[in-house]
């Protein structure tokens, strides 16, 4: 599939990265003179973050085409996402422009953040039913929320294709089944950002007092748990229901003030004050990096829980991982080794003296195992039925050590295969030179008993050809 995208800014650079990410080929606008500099250099610097959060085999950043004009995005692809700034105007010229020139089965999605799509329909006058508002949320490579808001002229059959289209890049789409403008998460956000302004405008808390307020305390739950389920287990074995006869009457207090301050200069001038020594010498770019660097580690961390943007996390890799060419049929030709995975060697692998740690080292070794499992038919279906495989032994030999960033490739290596036993051999490889291996015995094992079990005949017929491949070739 190939995304058309119109507007490239801070938005519709991460569209790009979110697409090309999921193997797609992109093809983009913007009348900006410096739009495709500036689109090429945005990719380059979101890849290693969305690399490092998983991209699709196949993928490629240099799949972005650049063109000057609307019409030629509208005659070249499926699917446009609409990213100009926040003015009606603006939009509404945009979308006259694309309703003239797609065709009658491309969908159109606005990244608006806060106007309602029944009044940008108004600007369509040949195909209003296939437009709809997907909003995400910044930086769209790595966060998976976006919001998908119909208009009174929307035909539900768009809407269901654009969750489709989501949820295959990775996303989790959230339907906004009332329109309003602001739609969900802005207008939650809106709430906080007007009691800090109020907070910081009466001189009782300054910026970074009040970032710290969130992030080392209810930001922390919200990661993974949001709002309403974090406060019905503050009431205990009671739930919510406890939660709010108890802390109910506190509500009639006038703690939160909800209209917004007037944003006066002295305001305006002690929140920049505040953010900027918040900031020190660092600058906006490496700002960036920085969130996106912790992002990817708490989705990671959310991702062994099963819970939150760590379940869409699950769900991204297993789509990864499932790739058809990577799962053996009768038949095939089996390669001599199997080169099924490759990683970066992330910066939380890496110790204090720069270099990757030993648990690392196994760490990266069971993602190889998962790639041969699925190639082998061994997936969560299989593990779902009751029978997995538990490591018996494992024995790790270092070449030389690997840095931060350095991209790893793994050469596996099926050894021996019997009724209840594999063996395999991991070569861990940098820039083509070896600097690990790693030898295992698994036990296959029926879950639900806990013992020893055959291998079912499906992946047992998988494992027997890629030993018969691989005889006589391990290192």
């Amino acid at each position: 599939m190939r995304f058309g995208l119109v507007g490239t800014g801070v938005i519709g650079t991460g569209w790009a990265v979110r697409c090309l990410a999921a193997g797609h080929g992109v093809v983009a606008t913007d009348p900006d003179p410096g739009a495709a500099a500036r689109l090429r250099d945005g990719i380059a610097r979101a890849w290693p973050h969305a690399r490092r959060l998983g991209v699709m085999p196949g993928s490629d950043p240099a799949r972005v085409e650049f063109v000057s004009s609307v019409r030629e995005v509208c005659e070249r692809v499926e699917l446009i996402q609409e990213s100009v700034p926040e003015d009606g105007a603006v939009k509404a010229g945009v979308h006259a422009e694309i309703d003239r020139w797609a065709g009658p089965d491309v969908v159109v999605a606005s990244s608006s953040s806060g106007l309602l799509p029944s009044d940008m329909q108004l600007h369509l006058r040949r195909f209003p039913g296939r437009f709809v508002v997907g909003h995400p949320f910044n930086p769209v490579y790595l966060l998976p929320l976006v919001e998908v808001v119909a208009g009174r002229r929307t035909d539900p059959a768009t809407v269901e294709r654009l969750l489709g289209v989501y949820r295959e890049l990775g996303m989790h789409p959230l339907v906004v089944r009332n329109e309003i403008e602001g739609y969900l998460s802005d207008r939650l956000q809106e709430a906080m950002w007007r009691e800090i302004l109020h907070l910081v405008a009466a001189g009782v808390a300054t910026t970074a007092e009040l970032d710290a307020a969130v992030a080392y305390g209810p930001g922390l739950r919200w990661a993974g748990m949001g709002t309403n389920l974090t406060f019905h287990l503050a009431g205990g074995n009671g739930g919510m229901r406890h939660m709010l006869e108890h802390f109910g009457p506190a509500l009639e207090q006038p703690w939160a003030r909800f209209a917004a301050p007037a944003l006066t200069p002295g305001l305006i001038e002690d929140m920049t004050a505040g953010v900027e020594a918040q900031a020190g010498e660092r600058s906006v770019v490496e700002l960036e990096d920085l969130r996106d660097s912790y992002l990817v580690s708490v989705m990671r961390a959310l991702r062994a829980h099963g819970v939150g943007a760590g379940a869409v996390l699950v769900r991204w890799e297993e789509r990864i991982h499932a790739s058809p060419a990577r799962r053996w049929e009768p038949g095939d030709e089996v390669e001599a080794p199997l080169r099924l995975y490759a990683c970066p060697v992330e910066a939380e692998w890496v110790d204090y003296n720069g270099h990757m740690t030993e648990s690392a080292y196994l760490l990266a070794a069971g993602w190889a195992s998962d790639a041969l499992f699925r190639y082998a038919g061994i997936d969560d279906d299989y593990r779902a039925a009751g029978h997995a495989f538990y490591t018996a032994e494992t024995m790790m030999r270092f070449r030389r050590e690997v840095h931060a960033d350095h991209l790893l490739a793994f050469d596996t290596y099926v050894t021996g295969v019997g009724e209840k036993k594999l063996a395999f051999t991991h070569v861990m490889l940098e820039s083509g030179e070896i600097v690990a291996t790693v030898e295992q015995v698994l036990v296959h094992v029926d879950t639900g008993s806990g013992r020893s079990a055959p291998i079912l005949p499906g992946p047992r017929a998988a494992l027997d050809a890629v030993a018969a491949a691989h005889a006589g070739a391990a290192p």
